[in-house]
């Protein structure tokens, strides 16, 4: 089989899409031949060299995929060879096959095509487990998403949306903020020349964010934390602005507020699984009623991953960048 393949780090060109050996599903695995997989910022930083790959991983960059089953390693059951699936990764997304544990496969949702399908696994899944599952986003609160336009925001919009919480945004052009409100963004914000502190404040009444899903990180630490309702809860998934912050302890009492981080990639396999049933449970009817819809801006040939890593970089996309295999 053919997989887009890092020899070094460094730029997009450091992407190769060259021959190489075909996996083998073990036991508790299938084997997935895949139709599209996406670009997150995740196999961004691998290509940098700055995120490996988990122990036993595939070295190959992407987080998700879409396809059709095409064999079953001993011991799965629940699944058929030639079934249309999707499936969160630890990598191996970028290749023309790939081995995933079964508990971390999904079928493609009523309503959505096989490649648009290769949108959800990552973004669903972070959203899910981060703003309901762990920040436990209720209905008629209010959540603030930084970088709604992309991926994650734009799942984050639709999801807070289907279970009746109000939602801000913020994003830096004046298109990706329409997009936004499209999706049903109650709140536009242009960090560029907004502040997300006073805007936030200004519609809720003063009282501020029940949640904040955030994927900057320490740039926007202290003021995450201001923004924050009483018995607020903030949601780090990223360190676009950096990885160190200081926080003002005394402002997170005073407000009884919380502060998770979580990734995805590393957690153990039990842990992803059970995010994937709540997935499959809570979020997968509600593309079948039409509730939620992956949102893909442009799909590109998987052998011209570079390009896709180009765009993502220049955040001038909306949504997800799709590779479609051979």
């Amino acid at each position: 089989m053919h997989a887009i393949t890092i020899p070094e780090p460094g730029g997009p060109e450091s992407l190769v899409w060259a021959e190489v050996p075909d996996p083998q599903p073990g036991e508790g695995e299938v084997l997935v031949e895949v139709a599209a997989s996406a670009v997150n910022r995740a196999d961004i930083m691998q290509r940098q060299g700055f995120y490996d790959p988990p122990p036993g991983a595939s070295p190959y960059p992407g987080l998700e995929c879409s396809g059709r089953v095409a064999a079953l390693g001993p011991g799965v059951s629940g699944w058929a060879v030639g079934e249309e699936v999707c499936a969160l990764l630890s990598g191996g997304g970028y290749a023309e096959k790939v081995v995933v544990p079964a508990g971390q496969l999904l079928p493609v949702p009523q309503g959505v095509d096989l490649k648009g399908a290769a949108a959800l696994p990552e973004v669903v899944c972070t959203v899910w487990s981060n703003v309901f599952m762990v920040a436990h986003l209720r209905p008629g609160e209010m959540l603030l998403v930084h970088g709604g336009s992309s991926g994650i925001g734009t799942m984050a919009i639709q999801l807070a949306k289907a279970v009746g919480a109000k939602v801000a945004v913020t994003a830096g052009t004046k298109e990706k903020l329409e997009r936004c409100a499209e999706l049903g963004a109650d709140v536009l914000i242009n960090y560029r020349d907004q502040d997300f502190v006073a805007e936030v404040k200004d519609a809720t009444g003063g009282a501020g964010a029940d949640v904040i899903l955030d994927n900057m990180g320490a740039k926007y630490l202290d003021r995450n934390v201001q923004a924050l309702a009483v018995n607020g809860r903030l949601a780090i998934i990223g360190m676009q602005g950096g990885r160190k912050g200081e926080l003002n302890i005394g402002t997170l009492l005073a407000k009884r507020a919380a502060v998770s981080a979580t990734s995805l990639r590393a957690r153990p396999l039990e842990e992803k699984a059970a995010i994937v049933a709540a997935v499959r449970e809570h979020v997968w009817p509600l593309f079948a009623g039409g509730h939620v819809r992956p949102v893909v801006d442009r799909e590109m040939p998987m052998s011209e991953a570079a390009e896709g890593h180009r765009v993502v970089e220049e955040s001038g996309h909306i949504g997800k960048v799709l590779l479609v295999a051979p």
